[in-house]
């Protein structure tokens, strides 16, 4: 029987040669300024038989910035250092996007310009003030954006979407999930505006598509949301009225695809096969797959490519695995986040 995995899947612009992504991942090995590890090209471009890679986030300005260790989008620098990421999956027949992302209060004063306050919605702390966002900085309660300083956030996103045309990438995903800016606008229990952000509050990451539509064809822009997603001081009152409003909205802009992050079971959340009746794009579904339920999933239609995470860092070769029924290999969780090139790149090939 054939893998539905493994056969061919238009996505806007682009012919994918199967149906396999691979997620866009944290892996916190940049360097202070938001460099990508030398390594970075040799290890994306390890993965390049994907139907899609998916770039770990980018920030899209210092105040978009974080996480020590993740990549930014900003400057000429960054613009030069992803090139050779692009080249060398380019150079193995791949095809890659780049995500941009805007932290929003998910920063500390420590890493933003100035030192001054992260920013967000509204003045809400994405959890208790006695914790941490990743283990060693502190949640803070953010500054609320004024609305006059909106216009220069969805600036920021079209730029960096410009610098990553620069750098060669085939496309750019908005990363409107996970709890960051975006997603902190678009969910009310962090946004309690009321102004017309608030009313409307899909509105900000609306006006970041038609910026970043300015310089990338629709049909090369993709967004993540992750309705179902409780990290980051996350939830919404009513999260599928919230993110299918939100599809139909997107539909009607053209772009590519949603990438929606799912939960790991469907009462859970709102799952990622209730948004075909709202958008006519492509879906992507990232919840956590094991292969074979995966090629059930993109069996009944409701979902058209399956994003792997953990997976794609253990196994550079999944898509030969998954078409030879290989076993797959387990991830050295030691070594995900940070560090050198040990389990970056030298996870092994099968035989």
């Amino acid at each position: 029987m054939s893998n539905i995995l493994l056969t061919p899947h238009t996505l806007g612009a682009l012919e994918l040669p199967n149906r396999i992504i691979m997620a866009p991942m944290t892996r916190n090995r940049a360097d202070e300024n938001g460099i990508p590890h030398p390594a970075a090209a040799s290890y994306y471009a390890q993965r390049a038989t994907a139907g899609l890679i998916i770039s770990e986030a980018n920030a899209i300005s210092r105040q978009g910035y974080g996480y020590e260790g993740s990549p930014g989008m900003w400057s000429a620098t960054h613009v030069e250092s992803w090139r050779g990421v692009t080249r060398a999956v380019h150079n193995k027949g791949g095809r890659i996007f780049a995500q941009l992302f805007h932290v929003g209060r998910i920063s500390h004063p420590d890493l933003q310009p100035g030192n001054e306050l992260p920013v967000s919605a509204s003045a809400i702390a994405a959890g208790s003030l006695d914790g941490t966002y990743d283990g060693i900085h502190n949640i803070v309660i953010p500054r609320a954006l004024e609305i006059y300083e909106l216009a220069g956030i969805v600036e920021q996103f079209k730029v960096a979407a410009g610098n990553a045309l620069e750098a060669g990438f085939d496309g750019v995903e908005i990363h409107g999930a996970n709890g960051y800016l975006l997603d902190q606008f678009l969910q009310d229990i962090s946004n309690h505006r009321q102004d017309d952000y608030g009313k409307n509050r899909s509105r900000l990451l609306l006006e970041v598509v038609a910026a970043v539509t300015q310089i990338w064809n629709a049909n090369r822009v993709g967004v993540r949301i992750s309705p179902s997603r409780k990290g980051n001081g996350m939830g919404d009152s009513d999260p599928a009225t919230t993110f299918h409003n939100l599809a139909k909205a997107l539909s009607k802009t053209g772009i590519a695809y949603l990438h929606i992050v799912e939960p790991h079971s469907p009462e859970l959340g709102v799952p990622a096969s209730s948004f075909r009746p709202h958008f006519l794009g492509t879906i992507i579904a990232n919840g956590g797959y094991e292969p074979e339920l995966a090629r059930e999933v993109v069996s009944t239609n409701n979902i058209d490519l399956i994003a792997f995470a953990r997976w794609y860092i253990s196994n550079p070769d999944l898509v030969e695995r998954i078409g030879a029924s290989s076993p797959l290999a387990t991830v050295n969780d030691d070594t995900v986040y940070g560090g050198d090139e040990r389990g970056y790149t030298d996870y092994p090939p099968m035989n």
